[in-house]
């Protein structure tokens, strides 16, 4: 795969007061997923394909790429990205939790006509807001 026009991956880190099973159930199930980020078919199963809901952006197609519980799970979405979940034990019972959105070039479009370029940095502001507040919410009651 080239990289010329390759713009760097999203990283959003956090720590989690929540145990690495809670978050893996947060974000390795359908429900779970629902629940800090949008309506979805996830299966925990490499090879599942699957849709988000992703309302007035429609349906985006995916498939599981990656299972290794309670650790990792990756997926692809639509033409481009590349979702991955990285969950690591710490100590007093909190988990670390890193999302990577990865596949941004700068020469491509997505599926609705809009530059990478500019859905990244609209992405990145999304994502800031979903990891470290509704995700956080989710697995901190």
């Amino acid at each position: 795969m080239s990289t010329q026009g390759a713009l760097p991956e999203i990283r959003k880190t956090v720590i989690l007061n929540a145990s690495i099973e809670k978050v893996w159930k947060a974000v390795a199930t359908s429900e779970g997923i629902a629940a800090w980020w949008m309506p979805n078919t996830f299966e925990p199963v490499e090879g599942h394909d699957f849709i988000l809901y992703a309302g007035p952006f429609g349906d985006s197609p995916c498939k599981v790429t990656e299972i290794d519980p309670p650790h990792r799970v990756a997926f692809k979405w639509g033409k481009d990205w590349q979702l991955t979940f990285e969950l690591s034990e710490l100590d007093n019972g909190k988990t670390g939790f890193t999302l990577i959105h990865s596949g941004w070039n700068e020469a491509q479009v997505t599926e609705f006509g809009q530059p990478h370029s500019v859905v990244r940095g609209i992405m990145d502001g999304g994502w800031e807001d979903i990891v470290k507040n509704k995700l956080v919410q989710y697995v901190e009651v």
